[in-house]
């Protein structure tokens, strides 16, 4: 998962996309609301989603975008969705650079020598560095190196991120982990490590994307366990200390995944479209469970239970398996581009890509904020009793919606509690046993409740504008 601010990002997005007005003030009938709270109680009482991210980490496990545990991942999907009863399935190309891990090593050496635990970052070139190394608290004190003061040294960025409800801090570790190794090279250096953007305390490192700007030429990049960058703090406060990097990696390629999409088909407005959905790739090191075979359970129970009523909602359920989050949203934005032309056509869309902690508010946010204020808040009422708050002008889209919303699409939020979810993203800790069920259920029951109140509006929460191709063409 890549936690982005998003609501920043793509509500500027939105101030910059075309004007769309819907005529009347979007509501929902009380017919509709009604049969909202029942599926909300059988959804608690559902194990769909938990059979789903268990039959997704046990089957499967990781699935680094590119390998053969990704193309077996794709065709789970496909027969899951099937499984599941939705009416349509299908699959859609992302086509991307394959970045692979290998092996990784590190050590101390010289008068303290032992060993270190540490995790190469996605998209690091392989080699053995061995030289002193050098730390800095944050990126600040890195961005301020006299240049050419780290040449022939290794770079350490030891910051170590606070645990928050809503994951804020991963502004920082995050952008640590994207732009450090660049300014390390720019001050000199043979190698980067950093602190591991977690929040945890053990001895598990945790991995993730990171960038060269262009015309550097890439050095090995790696993450220390926490305790190990607490570690290396200590032996560099005794005196100089030399570490030895090898990591074993890289780019390989291109490959070619795909967007897995099934649909519940709406009963009268079947062309019009509310998404949802989670990534299906993970990270190699853990199973993926919380990062993100949960986002990939909770909304495909909710399809599923949306599909077993009796009457089908008035628009269309298109639940999303997102190719290659975790190295550039590449799923995301290839579904935004392919859909472009159709974005009226979508009335809401939301991600489920935080673990799954239980939500704790809900938000919608499009082009016509005001229009759909009043439907907005009748889908906060029915979620209430699941522990709920409306909370307005709060929020964004996933990262995988958000292409789509800074095309004008109207986007929704349901914040999920991520108080430890930093303790386990990107590691090998990120397994089923760290799934509570019952957290898991009202994950399920409140997407159960917002994608079928917004399939059954009156009105839009975006454009009233209509497409000229249908979605699935």
């Amino acid at each position: 998962m890549r936690r982005r601010v998003l609501a920043i990002a793509s509500s500027l997005a939105l101030l910059a996309a075309p004007a769309f007005a819907a005529p009347h003030a979007t509501t929902l009938p009380p017919a509709s609301l009604a049969t909202a709270a029942q599926l909300r109680d059988q959804a608690l009482a559902d194990d769909t989603g938990w059979k789903v991210v268990e039959s997704l980490t046990t089957e499967i496990g990781p699935r680094i975008a590119g390998s053969e545990a990704d193309a077996r991942a794709v065709a789970w999907a496909e027969a899951k969705f099937k499984a599941l009863g939705f009416d349509k399935v299908w699959k859609e190309p992302v086509t991307f650079p394959k970045w692979e891990r290998r092996s990784e090593h590190a050590a101390v050496t010289g008068r303290n020598p032992q060993p270190l635990q540490i995790t190469a970052l996605g998209g690091s070139p392989g080699g053995t560095v061995e030289a002193e190394v050098v730390r800095f608290a944050d990126l600040a004190a890195l961005q301020a190196a006299p240049a050419g003061s780290l040449k022939g040294k290794i770079a350490f960025v030891d910051y170590q991120m606070l645990p928050f409800r809503d994951g804020r801090d991963y502004g920082r570790g995050g952008a640590i982990r994207s732009k450090g190794p660049s300014e390390a090279i720019r001050k000199g250096a043979v190698g980067f490590l950093m602190r591991s953007a977690g929040t945890d305390s053990h001895r598990v490192p945790h991995t993730g994307i990171t960038r060269f700007d262009d015309g550097l030429t890439p050095v090995p990049s790696a993450a220390l366990s926490v305790p190990d960058a607490d570690q290396l703090a200590r032996l560099l406060a005794r005196g100089a200390t030399t570490v030895k990097v090898a990591l074993d990696c890289g780019w390989d390629g291109t490959a070619t995944s795909y967007n897995v999409i099934g649909e519940i088909t709406g009963r009268t407005l079947p062309k019009e479209v509310v998404v949802i959905g989670g990534h299906l790739d993970s990270w190699d090191l853990g199973t993926g469970a919380v990062d993100d075979g949960a986002g990939v359970g909770i909304t495909m129970a909710a399809g599923h239970l949306i599909g077993q009523l009796k009457q089908a909602p008035k628009r269309t359920i298109r639940v999303i398996a997102f190719a290659n989050e975790e190295q550039g949203l590449y799923g995301g934005k290839a579904y935004a581009e392919t859909h472009a032309k159709d974005v009226a056509l979508h009335q809401l869309a939301a991600e489920s890509d935080f673990g799954a902690g239980r939500i704790y508010a809900f938000n919608t946010g499009s082009p016509n904020p005001e229009g759909s204020r009043e439907a907005t808040k009748q889908i906060a009422e029915v979620m209430k009793p699941l522990g709920i708050e409306y909370q307005a002008d709060k929020g964004g889209p996933g990262p995988d919606v958000g292409p789509l919303a800074a095309k004008g699409g109207a986007w929704a939020w349901l914040a999920q509690d991520g108080s430890d979810y930093f303790h386990l993203h990107h590691t090998a800790d990120d397994t089923l046993d760290k799934i509570d069920p019952k957290a898991l259920a009202q994950n399920v029951a409140a997407y159960t409740v917002f994608a079928y109140l917004a399939a059954e509006a009156d009105g839009s929460f975006g454009s009233e504008a209509k497409a000229t191709t249908p979605p699935n063409e």
